[in-house]
C-alpha cells in the first residue's frame, strides 16, 4: 500500500468512518480505491484533492505526510474544533460553559 492510501487509512480510522462512505462523498466507486490501493498509485490531483476535502486534511499532507508550517501552528485549535463537531447538544452545553469560564474567571 502506498504511503498516500496509508494515511487516508489512517484518517478514515481516526475519524470513524470507511471506505465505503469515502467513495460515496468523493462520487467515485469504492472499487476505484481498491484498484489505486493495488497497484499502490497516487490518484489524480482532482481526486486527491476530493479525499483531503473529505477527510478534513490537506493533499499535502496525504502526499507527503506533511503539514503546511502554517497549519499545523494551529493543529491543536483544529483537533479540538474537529471534536467539537461530534459532541451531544449537552455536552456541547458544557463545553461551552468550560470555556467561558476558563475565558472569563471572573464571571459565575
Amino acid at each position: 500500500m502506498s504511503d498516500f492510501w496509508r494515511r487516508v487509512d489512517e484518517e478514515l480510522e481516526y475519524k470513524g468512518i470507511n471506505r465505503t462512505y469515502l467513495s460515496k462523498e468523493c462520487g467515485f466507486s469504492l472499487t476505484n480505491i481498491g484498484q489505486g490501493i493495488k497497484l499502490g498509485s497516487t490518484p489524480s490531483a482532482e481526486t486527491a484533492v476530493k479525499i483531503a476535502k473529505v477527510l478534513e486534511v490537506s493533499v499535502e499532507y496525504l502526499v507527503t505526510g506533511q503539514e503546511n508550517p502554517k497549519k499545523s501552528e494551529n493543529s491543536d485549535l483544529n483537533e479540538l474544533l474537529h471534536d467539537i463537531r461530534y459532541l451531544s447538544d449537552e455536552d456541547l452545553h458544557i463545553a461551552k460553559t468550560v470555556v467561558h469560564r476558563l475565558s472569563f474567571p471572573s464571571r459565575k
